[in-house]
């Protein structure tokens, strides 16, 4: 079976791709990063095709203060748009083309017309489900709305009408586009592994504070109000919490109002750092209003953290609520600060959905079982037996 994968950056899709080589099924992946950054992803040389300058353009001039909004939605649709015609251009007859949502409408048009299929991988809910939920976050918290970007759910929902299959890493995600009006059966979920390799426990919780973590986008979709306001009510003598991830400007000016008292924003970490912090954690939260399955999550686990998230985060597909953490509904204050309580008050408990939590991660084989099922669903799109693999 032949898999051409198209990304921007590169997000999930080099695990992906990782998978389709392991079993002689990758023909190309294109990113719209330089080989000079995708080569630490440890694929071939030969199975990467590159189209840089419009998304590296992009990146360096929102590292400055003096890149407008206006400018970079352009940038971004020009990259959407460059990168897709090129792709149109270089790619060559393949049994089934996986797009990251945003990318392939043009290139996957061509697949089908040559007889392959276009499977189009959504990392999160549906595009306009997702504007809505964030839109109701800005006007909650009085914040101006973001630059509106009409062309970008245009060309979302063009390209989920016109692929064979979308592909989301959650529940959750999938009752957003059924709801949105796409047939439940053109929607296929398959959740997220971890890199074990990357992501172990190498240290014990002190026992003599409390530490909670967050990891991801400092963001009103994160749903970070939500927990500083749940944890100024935890009460314990020696609490702290630690927030690792980029402030967003949706949520920068806001911050003042909310309670910070043994509060830490620390920003980006290197994965090497992010994996020490949460094996030292007692807890990560995620209090997400949208997602689609926070990768944080399992690269948690897989530290021995247990995880408190919202049922917005798609943790039901990767946990079971009281078993290897908790899940409780999205902006709910006091669900978050009875969780942390109970944890806090309860070290056995803790530890219990410690070990739980390794046992449920080591079980998924790191992302073999991500690879799997993408296996399953490719064969049967295509009707390639495996005998022909």
């Amino acid at each position: 079976m032949r898999i051409v994968q198209a990304v921007f950056g590169v997000f999930h899709h080099f695990e992906l791709a990782h998978q389709m080589h392991r079993r002689h099924h990758l023909q190309k992946i294109y990113s719209t990063w330089p080989w000079a950054r995708l080569k630490r992803e440890g694929l071939p040389h030969a199975l990467v095709g590159c189209f840089p300058l419009l998304h590296t353009t992009d990146y360096l001039l929102a590292r400055t203060r003096f890149y407008p909004p206006a400018v970079s939605a352009k940038m971004n649709s020009w990259n959407a748009r460059g990168f897709d015609r090129w792709t149109r251009a270089v790619i060559k007859p393949c049994d089934a083309f996986i797009a990251i949502s945003g990318a392939g409408l043009l290139t996957g048009a061509k697949v089908q017309a040559a007889g392959g299929k276009f499977i189009c991988d959504r990392g999160s809910t549906h595009q306009r489900y997702q504007e809505n939920i964030v839109a109701e976050e800005f006007k909650r918290w009085g914040v101006s709305p973001s630059l509106e970007k009409p062309h970008i759910v245009i060309r979302e929902e063009a390209i989920y009408q016109q692929a064979d299959a979308i592909t989301v890493p959650s529940t959750v995600s999938k009752r957003s586009f059924v709801q949105m009006g796409l047939a439940a059966e053109k929607v296929h979920v398959i959740p997220y592994g971890v890199r074990l390799d990357q992501f172990k426990r190498t240290a014990e919780p002190p026992k003599n504070s409390f530490q909670v973590l967050f990891a991801g986008q400092v963001s009103l979709r994160k749903g970070i109000p939500y927990l500083l306001e749940a944890f100024a009510r935890l009460k314990h003598p020696a609490k702290h919490l630690t927030i690792v991830g980029s402030v967003q400007d949706d949520i920068r000016d806001i911050l003042v109002r909310f309670p910070q008292e043994n509060v830490t924003f620390t920003g980006s970490l290197p994965q090497t750092e992010l994996s020490a912090r949460m094996s030292a954690s007692h807890l990560l939260v995620l209090p997400s209003v949208e997602e689609g399955l926070a990768l944080v999550q399992g690269q948690a686990m897989a530290c021995g953290c247990p995880v408190l998230a919202t049922t917005a985060t798609g943790a039901e597909d990767l946990f079971t609520d009281g078993v290897e953490g908790f899940i409780v509904p999205d902006r709910d204050v006091d669900a978050l600060a009875s969780r942390l309580q109970q944890v806090a008050d309860d070290p056995a408990l803790q530890q219990r959905l410690s070990e739980a939590a390794l046992l449920r991660v080591r079980s998924l084989g790191g992302w073999d079982q991500y690879g799997d099922a993408w296996d399953t669903l490719l064969h049967t799109l295509t009707g390639l037996p495996r005998e022909q693999n």
